[in-house]
């Protein structure tokens, strides 16, 4: 199945992790949702709030007057951006698909982790727990990434996602890993001041974005994708955004919406479009959440 495709960052640990970190598990889930219903609680919350009034996507970038950042609705579903976080924060997210590919279920999955540092003077590490199969509370992944500004409205990332996943347990072609960079149009302003109306993604990895699933070959498509994926992201209104998206196997159209005037997001829309793999369109969803931890 497509289980990767519905926990980025964007669907997206194993036995040994498992045993050894228990209960990490349920830590991680419980912050999520205690974020998720208690927002104003948290520390560091108003902060945070406050720089993504000034400027931002979901991931968090400060706003400079010589340059435009991406807007403040989520860009991308089916594959990583290259903003990476900014400052130190808790995220999560909860995505889903559809029907799955070669089936008639749905699927969903979650993720939490933690961000630190400053990406203009140095770099931003990023480390999330995945949870595949949230019914059974089993096959765990993680995922790792490092990104870096580097000139006016552009950004780099860098990473592995889901490293750790227990091969018995999960369906997922083994740990992917990537490089992206994503530019914000620097001569087209957005409503949200300090943002561009356009951005764009381009970046490679292997894994996901290179094989198709055993499904897939069973059916008599080729083993190999692209390799390289991609995504253009407008601003149809403000706080929406209509976005296109190459996975490195199939296209993916979506909405990402920014409903609140907080950092809540939303990404909605439609993924294997094109016959290039799975057996049929599905509906896919991204719902995500930051919370920062700096006073």
């Amino acid at each position: 199945m497509d289980k990767y495709y519905a926990a980025l960052h964007i669907k997206p640990v194993s036995k040994f992790v498992m045993h050894r970190l228990s209960v990490a598990p349920v830590i991680i889930s419980l912050l999520i949702v205690f974020g998720l219903l208690f927002p104003k609680s948290t520390v560091g919350q108003n902060k945070l709030e406050k720089l993504l009034e000034k400027k931002m996507d979901s991931l968090l970038m400060p706003v400079k007057p010589q340059q435009l950042l991406p807007d403040d609705a989520m860009q991308t579903i089916t594959i990583p951006p290259g903003w990476g976080g900014y400052g130190s924060y808790l995220f999560g997210s909860v995505g889903g698909v559809y029907p799955q590919a070669y089936t008639n279920k749905a699927d969903m999955a979650v993720s939490g982790g933690v961000c630190v540092g400053n990406p203009e003077k140095f770099l931003n590490f990023a480390a999330s727990i995945n949870l595949n199969d949230v019914h059974k509370f089993q096959d765990f992944s993680a995922n790792f990434i490092v990104s870096r500004m580097l000139f006016a409205g552009t950004s780099v990332s860098a990473g592995v996602l889901q490293v750790f996943a227990n091969k018995i347990q999960t369906d997922v072609p083994g740990a992917t890993y990537y490089i992206a960079f994503s530019h914000a149009v620097q001569t087209l302003p957005s409503q949200t001041e300090g943002s561009s109306k356009l951005t764009y993604t381009i970046g490679i990895g292997n894994g996901r974005f290179y094989l198709r699933s055993p499904y897939d070959i069973a059916a008599g498509r080729n083993k190999k994708g692209t390799m390289v994926f991609g995504g253009v992201s407008y601003e149809f209104i403000h706080h929406v955004n209509v976005n296109a998206e190459w996975s490195g196997t199939n296209l993916a159209a979506s909405l990402g919406l920014r409903p609140f005037p907080n950092a809540f997001s939303i990404g909605i829309g439609v993924m294997n479009i094109t016959r290039n793999s799975a057996d049929k369109p599905a509906g896919i969803f991204s719902i995500g959440y930051p919370l920062s931890l700096s006073r």
